[in-house]
């Protein structure tokens, strides 16, 4: 994630333990949220072994084997050869770099309007003796949007729904340019994007999601939602004129809001590990990690029920 929030808030959280958690009867069963799983992918992707996902690099290949053990598992298909898309990445010193974006799908009966779901699953790499594990930036989102899939493939959704973990978003939203350039669907039957970034901590109990400024016939629904949600959802970081604290163009939704699509992007606003060596598995809030992501499913399965009328079709 690319944005310095000015209001950092302390990081005081308790310890990731995989222990299953008590959630909510209606988190839990078929299709809701396994928080065991939950947290062992954020474990596996926020891995030393990973060596921070850095486009390019070993570790992001490492990723993105488990990537495609994980969406087969989760029950997303291909929607090519393979999941992996390939896009060249503009670099500073002009070597060729290669990025690849993870994309599948789960399909539903209704195939004319479709919600794409995004998590960059890249993250800093390493600097001399540090791995930056980007727990939380962003292991927690792509955990969270395979949870999400666990869930559509037990119940299945109204509207078929594209899942893609993107590369280089570290690197300037690279991996999102490159799948709204070169899109898997038809650009015109994208209804919406949802993206997840850094959604697995806040002293706050916070989860904001941003995108009503600009497509204001969502904030209803979102306010409906903000109003049963096991967080305390807020609403806002899209103002205009507001400097770091808007976050239009801050993570991946943002070229997807530059082709007139829309967008609502979960996320927590920056805590003492962002971008630093310490964002790492044992500093995610596990409890209200799946609340968060249960919030989101709760929104998905909301918004895929009733799509038509909450988001007008595109001229």
């Amino acid at each position: 994630m690319r944005r310095d929030v000015k209001n950092r808030f302390l990081a005081g959280h308790a310890l990731v333990t995989l222990a299953l958690l008590a959630l909510p009867a209606c988190a839990a069963g078929q299709s809701g949220i396994d928080a065991t799983k939950l947290l062992a992918d954020v474990r596996a992707l926020s891995a030393d072994s990973m060596e921070g996902r850095r486009t390019g690099t070993p570790g992001s290949e490492r990723a993105r084997r488990f990537l495609d053990r994980a969406f087969a598992q989760a029950g997303i298909e291909p929607m090519a050869a393979s999941y992996r898309h390939t896009f060249a990445v503009a670099s500073r010193d002009s070597a060729r770099i290669d990025g690849i974006n993870m994309i599948g799908r789960i399909r539903g009966a209704d195939t004319s309007r479709i919600i794409v779901l995004t998590a960059h699953y890249d993250h800093l790499g390493r600097r001399g003796n540090d791995i930056f594990n980007g727990a939380d930036d962003n292991a927690s989102g792509v955990a969270a949007l395979l949870a999400l899939a666990r869930s559509f493939a037990a119940a299945a959704p109204r509207h078929t729904l594209v899942f893609a973990a993107l590369d280089a978003e570290e690197m300037g939203l690279q991996g999102a340019r490159a799948f709204v350039a070169n899109p898997p669907v038809a650009l015109g039957s994208i209804a919406i994007n949802i993206n997840l970034d850094m959604v697995s901590r806040s002293e706050k109990d916070e989860l904001w999601v941003a995108g009503t400024h600009h497509y204001a016939f969502l904030r209803p629904f979102v306010e409906r939602m903000a109003a049963q949600a096991r967080v305390k959802l807020q609403i806002g970081h899209d103002l205009p004129g507001t400097g770091s604290n808007d976050w239009t163009t801050a993570s991946d939704h943002g070229p997807f809001h530059a082709r007139g699509i829309p967008f609502l992007y979960f996320g927590v606003e920056d805590h003492a590990d962002y971008h630093r060596a310490t964002d790492d598995p044992d500093r995610v809030d596990a409890d209200f990690y799946a609340r968060a992501v249960t919030t989101i499913l709760e929104a998905v399965r909301a918004l895929d029920a009733d799509l038509d009328t909450l988001v007008p079709r595109r001229d």
